[in-house]
């Protein structure tokens, strides 16, 4: 297990930039495929630091790492507890196989799965969005991330982003129950503020 007590307290780009060290250096250490997972409440900042944790990683090091969106998983406005099953079963569980990982993300817009996806590994892979961190999910990581943010702070970032609140509150109770019974925030090896 590792020990990361010397990221808390940090403010966001000191955090990436000294994550992106220890990321880094699990790859010198023959982890090519350190896992990031990265959860937290709709809105609270999960694909914003992703974002620029694949940035910091591809300035750094060698390769551009793969960054999986929990978007692309969940079956629909139902599918958080669905989405995160199928990250383990389709995605960690082969990786942590040395197997190829494939998947299908789902469409939106037809409402079923549509393209395939694969990951063979030898990048970090980051993964991002609620229902990411779970127990069996966890054991696959080389570090949790839990992000919170207020909900008025949460609910403005939904707005922006998707132009209406028609589905916040209705995503919200799926959070409440899921999180509830996975204990995801505990899971967490760091719990980020970010608003």
């Amino acid at each position: 297990m590792s020990d990361f007590s010397d990221l808390a307290n940090l403010d966001q780009q000191q955090l990436i930039e000294k994550l992106t060290v220890k990321i880094l250096d699990q790859i010198d250490r023959g982890n090519q495929t350190p896992i990031v997972l990265i959860d937290g409440r709709a809105g609270s900042g999960k694909s914003t630091f992703a974002e620029k944790l694949q940035q910091q990683l591809f300035r750094e090091g060698e390769s551009a790492p793969r960054v999986i969106h929990m978007d692309n998983i969940y079956e629909g406005w139902e599918g958080l507890s669905l989405g995160s099953d199928y990250l383990f079963r389709f995605i960690l569980n082969p990786l942590a196989r040395k197997e190829t990982a494939s998947w299908q993300d789902w469409s939106w817009v037809r409402n079923e799965r549509s393209s395939w996806r694969e990951f063979s590994g030898g990048t970090p892979l980051i993964v991002e969005g609620c229902g990411a961190l779970s127990e069996r999910s966890k054991e696959h990581a080389y570090i949790s991330l839990w992000l919170e943010a207020s909900e008025e702070v949460r609910r403005q970032r939904w707005l922006e982003r998707e132009r209406h609140l028609d589905k916040f509150d209705f995503w919200a109770a799926q959070e409440l129950d899921f999180y509830a019974r996975k204990k995801s925030k505990s899971l967490a090896d760091l719990v980020i503020q970010t608003d």
